[in-house]
């Protein structure tokens, strides 16, 4: 059974056939839910998205239609020079508190414009891009090459032994106490239950018998989809952390991590992350309840 991943939520349909209709799209625009995003910082109101009056200033990117047949597009400006209003949050601090149609309309939002602002060149000839299609595309100016949004896989792994324990493992970049699942990125010509091994094998030299696939989800920070899976190793005693990008593991079992939550000796990931849900889904509905805080992210 997949495992609920609380970025992968959604109530928009990207509506793909309504990009390449011009008038339709300028029609849709000043009739729509329009949200603002400066930066990587959307307004809000409370813990919410804002919608915004269709004059409002930035380049349109179309997002899609709600249930109701109701157009979604974000208008999204660079954050040169700004100095952020309170109202203005990160989908990091943001993204726990909203619904599944705002979590859905703002992670496409965020991915989105982010390739936008680094992909102002053409990658053939070096010419000026322009976005079109509703922002699906940027076309060069001088060739016509057309630029589709790339999104970078990355692998994340649960790793279990024989006995139901977890080991998480702890990055030197991160705040002091934070543990996590290990991940890594998908190589080039790799598939994905290879990189599962790879990474594993790098990170604490943990030889993978069996896997299972949980889920996937979006992180748009900047680029990212991570597939997450379930691993289960053969050699659990000799195990060690790679002292490299990991500089601490530690074994756990359910009584061992809620003790280590509740004392504060472990921070765990937020709660918006893979990372999070899979820690959540192992240990069961008492989770949400048990384990609480852990909204450490990296420095």
């Amino acid at each position: 059974m997949l495992i609920d991943l609380p970025l992968s939520r959604t109530k928009v349909e990207r509506a793909a056939h309504l990009r390449t209709d011009q008038s339709a799209l300028d029609q849709m625009w000043s009739r729509a839910r329009i949200i603002e995003l400066i930066g990587d910082r959307f307004l809000t109101s409370g813990n919410s998205l804002s919608y915004v009056p269709a004059a409002t200033l930035g380049e349109r990117y179309f997002l899609g239609l709600d249930e109701e047949g109701i157009p979604y597009f974000v208008a999204h400006r660079k954050a040169e020079g700004v100095e952020y209003p309170p109202e203005f949050q990160t989908l990091r601090t943001l993204g726990q508190h909203l619904d599944e149609l705002q979590i859905g309309i703002a992670v496409h939002a965020l991915a989105l414009s982010q390739w936008h602002d680094t992909h102002s060149r053409c990658a053939k000839c070096g010419g000026e891009t322009f976005s079109k299609l509703g922002g699906a595309v940027r076309e060069c100016a001088s060739c016509a090459a057309q630029h589709h949004p790339r999104t970078d896989p990355a692998v994340i792994v649960l790793v279990k032994d024989n006995q139901d324990r977890i080991l998480l493992g702890r990055q030197k970049v991160w705040p002091a106490k934070r543990f996590s699942t290990f991940a890594g990125f998908v190589e080039p010509g790799e598939s994905f239950e290879n990189c599962v091994r790879r990474e594993v094998k790098e990170e604490c030299g943990g030889k993978v018998t069996s896997m299972r696939y949980l889920g996937s989800q979006p992180w748009p920070f900047p680029a990212s989809i991570m597939i997450a899976y379930e691993a289960e190793i053969s050699n659990p005693d000799t195990v060690k952390e790679d002292g490299e990008e990991i500089e601490e593991i530690l074994w756990l079992d359910r009584t061992s991590l809620k003790s280590k939550v509740e004392s504060g000796e472990l921070l765990l990931p937020p709660l918006i992350s893979v990372a999070r849900a899979m820690i959540n889904a192992w240990y069961g509905p008492e989770a949400t309840s048990q384990l609480v805080g852990g909204e450490s992210w990296r420095n």
